[in-house]
């Protein structure tokens, strides 16, 4: 019995290898066939599945995907991208793997096992509160004393982006890793030196001992993530760097555990003359501490990129003078609904996106058209959030709020293009699938060619090169440099007014030799 479901959701390879595993493992089903041009699933059960039973396994993992009969609509488009992150924004992988899909919780990407990306939020920061350092139950939208026992109010500290949570963590472990991996490398490099001084102090099993303690937090708490995301990328099937990392980091330290345990069940060429065999504790904490800087410094590179979003959103002020039946009342930017008048005072910036009702005034566009003048503006002209009033205070209608704002579309359009990915990322994931099946490949070719053809001892000459193969190769500048030059790059324009519509915009900027500007700096048109 054979059935056919259009499945909706799937955006990537990668979100087609979730749906078939997920209902593979329903009960009852004997072959499943996702096709994702066609979105659609066909289902070869030994009876009868009701549908309900297959709606159930996607919503039970995690509801990112729906399933229906063909020609019905879905129940609940419960599209990828629009799933609200907790916190100050949605995440995403930076690799891209499964197109613009989102997550509501940081985390690793379940594809290729990135740190998800926190996208900054498009709603305005909240009003800054205070409260009592005594008594933290006091809550105030303004500064004073407190009522319970008289000292000034101070500002709620707010939380921490996820983005700045990550690359503390990601610091703190690798301090951690480089605490104990230093030792390590010490004590491995001191068997260059001639009548090695360590040995006089103990012989070389007891610092072995000492070596395999000292890897522990390394492998075990600051980089056990690479291992992780090894794990889960074979899983899958989505081979990546983390495949080769957590291969050959993992190879080297438990070869190195079963040697240091049972030297005997090793042959004589495989130790040293003191009869303990070659460990490789060294090589696997200073391969995965390397490995980790690199984490921190993409993690730092996303925090900067979202520093720039983050100063497109002070633009818009957090407060505004509401007016209701002629009196004055200072609401926060959340509250404002369309049509919502509003007074705006000199100096002040405009709030939301409107038209003047009353009076007349000069304004500062500079942030949106470049221009530096100031432009005179009367009753029924169109006013932008986030410009700056001149010295005289008129009124104004909400015509457009929230999301609507040209500021939050702006805004919008930087996160977009941070996300969108360039041509030649296609190549670079296309290479990226075969490359790590073809180095793991070289790598076993590597051991069967050291250990028939290389010098005593032959298997601890194999087993090395086998392993650096594995490590060497590692695609992170194919895989980081296209998605880590995009975000960076819009992130940099953004922070120096430059707005860029999206990655292939980008990389076509390159052909690019003449630029043609009006005199206030905005970018023209090309007509020839």
């Amino acid at each position: 019995m054979n059935h056919t479901y259009h499945i909706h959701g799937m955006t990537c390879n990668g979100c087609r290898n979730h749906v078939l595993e997920t209902l593979s493992k329903v009960e009852g089903v004997a072959k499943v066939m996702v096709d994702l041009e066609k979105a659609e699933a066909s289902i070869e059960m030994e009876q009868h599945i009701p549908l309900e039973q297959f709606k159930k396994a996607l919503e039970n993992d995690g509801g990112r995907y729906s399933i229906h009969k063909p020609g019905s609509p879905p129940e609940a488009k419960k599209e990828a991208s629009k799933h609200i992150g907790k916190g100050t924004g949605t995440f995403y992988c930076p690799m891209h793997c499964e197109g613009e899909k989102t997550y509501d919780r940081p985390g690793d990407c379940p594809v290729c096992g990135m740190a998800l990306v926190e996208e900054v939020n498009l709603s305005h920061a909240a009003t800054t509160q205070y409260t009592c350092p005594m008594h933290p139950e006091v809550m105030r939208d303004e500064p004073g004393s407190c009522p319970i026992c008289g000292m000034d109010l101070v500002p709620v500290q707010a939380d921490i982006s996820a983005e700045e949570k990550t690359y503390k963590k990601l610091v703190k472990k690798f301090w951690i890793a480089v605490a104990f991996t230093l030792p390590i490398f010490l004590i491995a490099m001191s068997e260059m030196i001639p009548n090695n001084p360590l040995y006089d102090l103990m012989g070389q099993k007891w610092w072995n001992s000492i070596q395999f303690a000292l890897s522990i937090p390394v492998v075990f708490y600051a980089t056990w993530m690479f291992f992780e995301r090894a794990y889960k990328s074979i899983k899958s099937w989505n081979l990546n760097m983390f495949t080769l990392i957590g291969i050959g980091a993992g190879v080297a330290w438990v070869f190195s555990v079963f040697g240091m345990l049972f030297p005997d069940f090793f042959p004589e060429q495989f130790k040293t003359e003191s009869g303990a065999v070659h460990v490789y504790f060294e090589a696997a904490t200073v391969i995965l501490t390397l490995v980790l800087m690199g984490q921190v410094l993409e993690a730092r590179a996303h925090s900067k990129t979202n520093s720039a979003i983050k100063e497109l959103l002070k633009l818009a002020p957090n407060k505004a003078v509401r007016v209701v039946a002629g009196k004055e009342e200072e609401v926060s930017i959340d509250q404002i609904q369309k049509g919502d008048v509003l007074r705006v005072k000199p100096g002040d910036k405009i709030p939301v996106d409107g038209v003047i009702t009353e009076g007349k005034t000069t304004i500062d566009e500079s942030m949106i058209s470049g221009e530096p003048i100031p432009v005179n503006k009367y009753e029924g002209d169109n006013v932008s959030s986030g410009t700056i009033n001149g010295n005289q205070s008129f009124l104004m209608i909400a015509e457009k709020v929230g999301s609507d704002t040209l500021l939050s579309q702006i805004i919008q359009m930087v996160n977009n293009a941070s996300r969108s990915r360039a041509p030649i990322q296609k190549l670079a994931d296309t290479v990226s699938g075969y490359f790590v099946p073809v180095v793991v490949l070289i790598a076993i070719i590597t051991f069967i060619v050291w250990a028939i053809w290389g010098p005593e001892p032959v298997y601890v000459y194999a087993l090395v090169n086998a392993i650096a193969v594995l490590i060497i190769a590692c695609p992170c500048a194919l895989g980081l440099a296209t998605p880590m030059s995009v975000m960076v790059g819009v992130g940099k324009g953004a922070q120096n007014g430059v707005l860029i519509k999206n990655a292939e915009a980008l990389e076509k900027m390159d052909k690019v030799d003449t630029l043609i500007i009006d005199k206030t700096g905005t970018i023209t048109e090309s007509k020839w």
